[in-house]
């Protein structure tokens, strides 16, 4: 079968979203991220070619030093998304502050960024990626930074890139996650794995080992079941990690630890996003104590534990990790 009788992203969105008020406008926002994401993945492609490889000397926000790749890759969705003409406001982790776009009535949605996750990794040729959760703007609301604050429970849609040996775009809506690659000739988005659901079977564990004797007890105690229960499986890259798990079935970790007991990655524009693909998709998502999409945001930058994919055994790691 030849990639011109597969369905298209626009086609499939057009067709499937065309009937559902919720979503209105919604279509624009993720072809913008699209056209966004196939541009990423050309500069990540020629990244040591074109050197754009290498650190900018600047830290951001997070305090992380910045890769070049990384103020290309904010850039260049934050003028996507704005050129969607459907987004009033963006966060994003290279920006301290909200972008806001604008306030017109037909700028209904809100979105929230990793414009470029696991960027240390460019130049060694691993997988990366991009994370989107998006919003619904409340009709004629004011927009400030408060504004973004939302819980990951009242997303209508999430989003994200993995840029490796092919480049996918995965789209979540409520009840529906539809994966998406790039077919190099066209350049058009394919729809080739309709209908993802999570495996019902868990073979994988993804975790960074190393961190283990800075873990509290009851973590290590989690831990060491996952060694005796399944294989490892670790990229280092939240996106890439999360993709394979959620395609092969997995759980991934990042707990938080006796240095940072809140985690390390963020709530807003990591944890929530893969949160509400997860649960599309069958799976989970915990902060140990807490399901991520109902934890109240109270900075944009938030950090937060993240346990997430196969369902049965994210809830039992993280009633492992509770008991302490």
């Amino acid at each position: 079968m030849t990639t011109s009788s597969l369905q298209s992203l626009t086609d499939y969105m057009h067709t499937a979203w065309r009937d559902t008020p919720n979503l209105e406008g919604l279509s624009s926002v993720v072809s913008n991220i699209a056209l966004g994401a196939q541009d990423i993945q050309a500069k990540v492609q020629l990244a040591s070619l074109a050197s754009i490889i290498g650190t900018t000397g600047a830290v951001n926000v997070q305090g992380e030093v910045v890769q070049i790749l990384d103020e290309a890759a904010s850039s260049t969705f934050v003028d996507a998304l704005s050129r969607s003409g459907r987004v009033a406001a963006i966060g994003c982790e290279e920006i301290e502050t909200t972008v806001i776009v604008g306030d017109s009535e037909d700028k209904n949605y809100l979105v929230q960024m990793d414009p470029l996750d696991g960027s240390s990794n460019i130049d060694v040729a691993i997988s990366i990626g991009s994370i989107f959760g998006i919003w619904k703007r409340n009709p004629n609301e004011q927009i400030s930074e408060a504004t973004m604050f939302r819980p990951g429970n009242e997303q209508v849609a999430a989003v994200y890139a993995v840029y490796g040996s092919s480049t996918m775009l995965v789209v979540a809506v409520e009840g529906s996650v539809q994966g998406f690659t790039l077919d190099p000739a066209s350049r058009d988005f394919i729809l080739t794995h309709p209908d993802v659901v999570l495996p019902e079977k868990c073979p994988y564990y993804s975790l960074n080992e190393g961190n283990f004797k800075k873990l509290p007890d009851a973590t290590q105690d989690a831990i060491t079941h996952l060694r005796d229960t399944y294989s490892l499986r670790y990229v280092g890259s939240l996106v890439a990690d999360f993709h394979r798990n959620l395609l092969k079935g997995g759980i991934f970790l990042y707990p938080g630890d006796l240095e940072s007991p809140q985690g390390k990655l963020r709530l807003m524009y990591e944890a929530n996003p893969l949160g509400f693909i997860a649960e599309q998709a069958g799976g989970a998502a915990s902060s140990g104590d807490t399901r991520i999409l109902d934890i109240v945001p109270e900075a944009l930058h938030q950090r937060t534990p993240l346990i997430i994919g196969n369902a049965p055994v994210v809830h039992q790691i993280a009633s492992m990790i509770a008991a302490k």
